[in-house]
């Protein structure tokens, strides 16, 4: 217990010396700040200076003079900005800087006096001891500084610029990109703040900001370019073959004119790609396309009747359709590589016929099919758009199944294909047309499949009779043939018929000149069926309409030729049945309407009564169906 007491007794008379202790120390502290004060009362505490300038003692009065005349600073100073070679030196003054040394004084007095009792007495410690330079206080005017910045932004700001690259005739010009440089003024001034603060000479960073042009560096595009115009393009027919179209040479303007400079985005970044326009490139190939795509040919044969065997008269063709986009990109890809002739993108179909076909593998062993028409009395023009009319037909084969259109197989009816001007029947008048005769070719086709008994799927009759297709052997008109004729006037008029039988059909066209005879044949394999048919022959006849007679100016007065005959209107229907083993396999009609026809005489101007020629001329015009 007495323990216990005796320590107690020990912490208080320990806690009482402590406080003792305390308050002395507070009442040295006060008695030196207040002492300190009163010794320097109305001057500046010992160690304090203003920009290095030292102000101990003096009154602020005093150290504005000082300062004054000592701090030249914002008038003799010397700040500079450089940018590469260039360089701007200004006075703090030019800056916008403005010194003021009475502000700057009473700042360097209110060191040690302010914060309170120790934080007072630690500054004027700190300033005896160990110095303390107050900073100055300066006007800063940044709407000078920013003047000046901007004028100094004038000569170092520049725009970017995209790199760039084009074709001048048959030169490419290029030009590289250019960075963007922009001064940035407000982080600038704040480098400038700071030192103008510091009352020291220095350079101050100018911040300037860069762009970068998308495209800085197109030397590569522009040497691709170089090369693409370094020579002419050639593109040709890939297994180039005697016989082929091409090839093709484009020459170095050509293809300059369709050099093209393309800038895209790829993954995020921009570039440049050069090539052959494909716009241009695309139409330049779809005009080839015409001459490259060809349909595969089958081999073309005639039958020996003695062998019993094919023999082929015409090679089979391998068909090619060029796919222009592929073309496209294989030739803007090869001449990237630096290769000017190219292979165009072709694909390429096997003919379903060769050559070396038989006639056991295709099905035609035998005659099927014959019929002839006749031609008496045919024009020279005529006869010969009749000869070049059954060229096309001779030793095609129609596959299985296949609808065979005439039109398709004739090509183009013209004075370069081999055909002349003769009378066609056109908006309702016979007149002067390449190809007239043609349709006697159409109408031995029609028969013959008629007869045949292959189903007939477009059939058109002419637009009046016409005597060529009614003539038998002696060359007199037998009505039982009206209604079994066909036009064709392709794309608009055509003759189709279907192979409805599983073998194919291999036809040949026969024209005799001397004996005015067209022959067709087919020859297959016979499948058991036969053809039985009716005609009405010609009813609801109708006479024709009585001649027309016009003026012709280039005719001679008195002068009288007929240019259209008249014929007798006519409808006439057939029915055909096919039979095969035994019964019907089929019925189909048709039907034939022949408009009355009107005779036409033309005559020169002034002719009198021109009727009354035509009667007296020799023979008579005008007066009888042709």
């Amino acid at each position: 217990m007495n323990t216990f007491n005796s320590r107690s007794n020990l912490f208080k008379q320990t806690l009482v010396a402590l406080a003792a202790g305390f308050v002395i120390f507070s009442a040295i502290v006060i008695m030196w700040t207040l002492g300190y004060q009163l010794a320097f009362a109305g001057r500046i505490f010992p160690g304090v200076s203003v920009a290095g300038v030292d102000l101990s003692g003096l009154a602020p009065d005093d150290a504005a003079l000082k300062l004054s005349q000592t701090l030249s600073y914002p008038i003799t100073g010397k700040v500079l900005f450089r940018d590469a070679d260039k360089i701007w030196l200004a006075s703090p003054v030019e800056l916008g800087m403005v010194f003021d040394p009475s502000a700057s004084a009473f700042a360097a007095y209110d060191f040690g006096r302010k914060g309170g009792l120790f934080a007072a007495l630690s500054g004027q410690v700190s300033a005896r001891g160990l110095g303390a330079d107050v900073a100055p206080v300066v006007i800063f005017d940044q709407r000078v500084a920013y003047a000046y910045l901007q004028n100094i932004g004038g000569q170092v700001n520049q725009s970017v610029v995209e790199a760039s690259l084009g074709v001048e005739g048959t030169n490419v010009v290029s030009q590289p990109g250019q960075l963007g440089r922009a001064l940035n003024l407000d982080a600038t001034l704040i480098y400038l703040g700071g030192q103008l603060q510091s009352f020291r000479d220095g350079e101050v960073p100018l911040v300037i900001q860069e762009t970068s042009p998308k495209l800085l560096d197109v030397s590569s595009q522009a040497e691709a370019a170089r090369r693409i115009l370094s020579q002419p393009l050639t593109i040709a027919v890939p297994n180039f073959r005697a016989g082929d179209p091409g090839p093709w040479t484009f020459d170095v303007p050509v293809i300059a004119n369709m050099l093209a400079v393309n800038t895209v985005e790829n993954g995020g970044v921009t570039e440049m790609q050069v090539g052959l326009d494909s716009n241009k490139l695309r139409e330049s190939l779809n005009d080839l396309k015409v001459l490259v795509d060809q349909n595969p040919a089958n081999a073309r044969f005639v039958f020996n009747d003695e062998t019993g065997l094919i023999e082929p008269i015409q090679p089979s063709a391998i068909g090619r359709a060029m796919d222009v986009e592929a073309s496209i990109k294989a030739i803007n890809e090869a001449l990237l590589r630096g290769e000017h002739t190219v292979a165009l993108s072709v694909a390429e179909q096997a003919p379903a016929v060769v050559d070396t076909a038989t006639g056991a593998e295709l099905g035609v062993t035998q005659l099927i099919a014959e019929q002839t028409t006749y031609f008496y009395g045919s024009s020279e023009a005529r006869i010969q758009n009749i000869v070049a009319g059954a060229v096309p037909y001779h030793g095609l084969l129609v596959a299985p199944g296949e609808t065979f259109s005439m039109g398709n197989e004739l090509g183009d009816v013209s004075l370069e294909n081999g055909f002349a001007e003769a009378l066609i029947i056109y908006g309702g008048r016979t007149i002067k047309g390449v190809g007239g005769g043609v349709c006697q070719v159409s109408t031995t086709l029609f028969r013959t499949v008629f007869f045949a008994g292959f189903p007939v799927v477009e059939r058109y009759s002419h637009a009046y009779r016409v005597s060529y297709y009614e003539m038998d052997a002696s060359g007199s008109v037998d009505s039982n043939f009206a209604g079994l004729d066909a036009t064709v006037y392709f794309p608009l008029v055509d003759f189709k018929f279907q192979n409805d039988t599983p073998y194919w059909l291999l036809m040949e066209t026969y024209v005799n000149v001397s004996a005015r005879t067209i022959t067709w044949k087919i020859y297959s394999t016979p499948d058991g069926r036969s053809v039985t048919w009716e005609t009405t022959g010609p009813s609801n006849v109708a006479p024709p309409p009585p001649p027309l007679f016009e003026e012709n100016p280039e005719l001679k007065i008195n002068q009288i030729k007929q240019v259209d005959y008249a014929a007798q209107g006519a409808d006439v229907t057939i029915t055909r049945t096919v039979w095969r083993g035994g019964q019907a396999y089929y019925t189909d009609q048709f039907i034939t309407h022949y408009e009355p026809w009107q005779a036409v005489c033309q005559y020169g101007p002034g002719t009198e009564d021109p009727e009354r020629a035509a009667r007296k001329s020799k023979p008579p015009l005008c007066q009888s169906s042709r």
